[in-house]
């Protein structure tokens, strides 16, 4: 702003100051809705009580998803020890969750695991529930699972092995890393690339400890010598889970269970006959006490039925829905 100073003819006159009046502003006409002060406020910014209410409702959400989840769990034939170590997992995160709350010291939370057990013994299953689980309880970011095994990370030449378990890392960020037959990483000696997938995934686990899981999954046999192959292997993987065989009983319930749920029933007598099979099975197949081997029993006794009623011109529902005895047949299962 500048000040005029005007001096008169007769010095004994003191000088005139002007000071010029501020420029006119237009007065700009606010919204009741934009006005922010005591008793109101914005339209579009929900109170810190909605807000509250709103993550209460989310915390509610996540606990019913776990709930379903772990009844899921519970819902699987057998596995009694799975579910316990299961929960205890769940037990441990939540408590951990917790005391990180109240600004008392956690433990970390190192989740990686190695499930052994025979092949159809329910390790894929679990995973893929364990990261749906860890999403909800917000250890994982996605919770989804990479299933891959050593020809998804093993390269042809030096260098192609690290680019190719680093390409699988990188797709399981967020969820889970499951590697079946992991122990065939380490059958080649120190000359094999195995020994370089090994050497990025211990690297990946101590990079993303905070948003990977990594479950190693075989025999138990070969997976107790993969693990004393590298001595840093064991203690980075504090989580063992052992998926034992299925008795003669669970698995007579996950074939009647099977059946079921394609809408085929067992006659008494039928029943009986796949008891006997499933009995047979289990003292001469090294592999009998898994899911696998009754699944495809299963689907075998649907054909067989299939085509002993396509002999006939025309069948009735329950036709359609019987399995007889003579149906359930075990050559070249």
């Amino acid at each position: 702003m500048t000040i005029k100073i005007k001096f008169g003819p007769d010095n004994q006159i003191p000088p005139v100051i002007q000071t010029p009046l501020p420029p006119r502003t237009e007065k700009i006409h606010s919204s009741i809705n934009d006005m922010v002060g005591i008793g109101r406020l914005r339209k579009t910014n929900p109170s810190s009580l909605d807000k509250e209410k709103d993550r209460d409702k989310e915390k509610d959400k996540d606990k019913e998803k776990v709930a379903e989840i772990l009844a899921e769990l519970e819902s699987f034939i057998g596995l009694v020890i799975v579910k316990r170590l299961i929960r205890d997992l769940q037990a441990f995160v939540e408590i951990q969750r917790r005391r990180s709350q109240e600004k008392l010291i956690a433990e970390p939370l190192v989740l990686h695991m190695i499930f052994k057990g025979n092949p159809g013994t329910g390790k894929t299953t679990v995973a893929r529930l364990v990261g749906r689980l860890f999403k909800e309880m917000g250890v994982l970011q996605k919770g989804h699972i990479i299933e891959c095994e050593r020809a998804d990370l093993v390269g042809e030449y030096i260098g192609h092995t690290a680019q190719k378990t680093r390409d699988q890392l990188k797709k399981a960020l967020g969820g889970v890393l499951f590697i079946d037959e992991a122990y065939s990483l380490a059958r080649g000696g120190e000359k094999d690339f195995g020994k370089e997938a090994i050497d990025a995934l211990v690297k990946a686990m101590e990079d993303n400890k905070d948003n990977l899981v990594l479950i190693l999954a075989g025999y138990s046999q070969e997976m107790d010598w993969f693990l004393q192959t590298n001595p840093g292997l064991r203690s980075r993987f504090p989580i063992h889970i052992d998926f034992p065989d299925y008795t003669i009983e669970e698995l007579l319930a996950i074939g009647k269970m099977m059946f079921k749920s394609r809408q085929y029933e067992l006659t008494l007598a039928a029943e009986d006959t796949l008891r006997f099979h499933l009995q047979t099975l289990l003292s001469s197949h090294r592999y009998a006490g898994n899911a696998r081997l009754v699944r495809n029993l299963v689907e075998k006794t649907i054909r067989q039925q299939a085509v002993r009623l396509f002999q006939k011109p025309s069948s009735s529902r329950e036709e359609l829905i019987q399995i007889l005895p003579i149906d359930i047949n075990m050559d070249n299962l």
